[in-house]
């Protein structure tokens, strides 16, 4: 299993180009695999740049790029460049966000999700084909159409080949996309060892399965709510934060299918009724019907000398990279031993 991290949001005045050099050589040398950028308040690409130039085997990330802000040309040059600048260790991860943020905030369209996602990555993969092999380019699509390259416009070909594509998916259609055109799943955090066994990993091999592929070159990257402390009132103190993050992802009914696969289906109604509520106290009692036996389910739960071999135990012949879901102040040189732990056992 690898080990990678999330690029914390910096604080302000500490977003320089320096700043995240040197943020991706402490992740490198800390021992992570990959270093993966959101984008929320700001581009995910951006930052992989002086992490591309300061690393030497560090993986780079998106997790996610929003596909729908964008099209496959011009999402297909952004990866192409950093593929070339990192020497290969891009990881493109893609994901659509919601139909509000694409139509109102990104002024795009928006409509059929999975089937608009399966025809964006085949589009990618068919310009990057094109560049690597200097043939033409002949793309037709029910939502995108790119038939026009001419070499003044063709980048270098790309010596490592196209970037890995990851997804980020909650229902079952986008995971099965994932699974017929995609190098990797992202999941959802709001998951548990089961959903995955259960759910998620039978639609991958299904969408694998009718693309006429297997698993066995397929990676999950899962980003896992972790609760652990220093000590007992640290620990105590995580797994409230915890508590209240299950709750909040909990009340939403898109995710309520994995409540439903532990027969917690009330628990599910009874988050989204208060959610609804106008009390000021409503998050602190959603928290508190998340008990013991839902948070570990949701969580690993460990003190750090033991959080490596803990989450090994639960996901490792599961997914391929993780990373530590932490909803609270914390210290990120906690994760050192667990880093070292799942080092020493891939």
């Amino acid at each position: 299993m690898y080990v990678d991290v999330k690029l914390a949001k910096p604080a302000p005045g500490t977003d320089s180009l320096d700043a995240l050099a040197e943020e991706g050589r402490r992740a490198e040398s800390e021992g992570y695999d990959a270093l993966w950028s959101a984008e929320s308040s700001g581009d995910p690409f951006l930052p992989l740049v002086p992490m591309a130039q300061s690393t030497g085997h560090l993986k780079l990330g998106t997790a996610v790029a929003v596909a729908f802000a964008r099209n496959p040309m011009s999402l297909a040059y952004t990866a192409h460049h950093l593929q070339l600048l990192s020497g290969g260790r891009l990881l493109l991860g893609l994901g659509t966000q919601i139909k509000p943020h694409i139509e109102r905030r990104f002024g795009m369209p928006w409509s059929n999700p999975a089937r608009r996602m399966r025809e964006f990555v085949d589009a990618l993969h068919a310009i990057w084909t094109c560049w690597q092999t200097g043939g033409p380019l002949d793309f037709h699509g029910e939502f995108y159409t790119h038939t026009l390259m001419t070499p003044f416009f063709a980048p270098e070909p790309s010596r490592w080949g196209p970037p890995k594509v990851y997804l980020a998916a909650v229902g079952d259609r986008m995971t099965e996309v994932a699974g017929a055109v995609c190098d990797g799943l992202l999941p959802h955090p709001f998951t548990t060892e089961r959903f995955l066994r259960e759910r998620t990993v039978p639609t991958l091999q299904k969408g694998r399965q009718n693309a006429g592929r297997d698993l066995r070159d397929f990676s999950i990257s899962l980003s896992g709510l972790v609760v652990t402390g220093a000590t007992e009132e640290d620990m105590a103190r995580a797994a409230a934060a915890v508590r209240d993050q299950i709750a909040f992802y909990g009340s939403t009914p898109t995710y309520q299918p994995v409540l439903a696969l532990h027969g917690w289906e009330e628990l599910g109604r009874e988050l989204t009724r208060l959610s609804k509520g106008e009390d000021d106290d409503r998050w602190r009692r959603m928290g508190e019907l998340i008990d013991d036996e839902v948070l570990d389910t949701f969580a690993v739960v460990a003190e750090p000398d033991r959080l490596g071999a803990a989450v090994q135990a639960r996901f490792g012949d599961l997914v391929e990279r993780f990373s530590f879901y932490a909803p609270y102040d914390h210290d990120p040189a906690i994760w050192l031993p667990a880093v070292a732990e799942l080092n020493a056992r891939s």
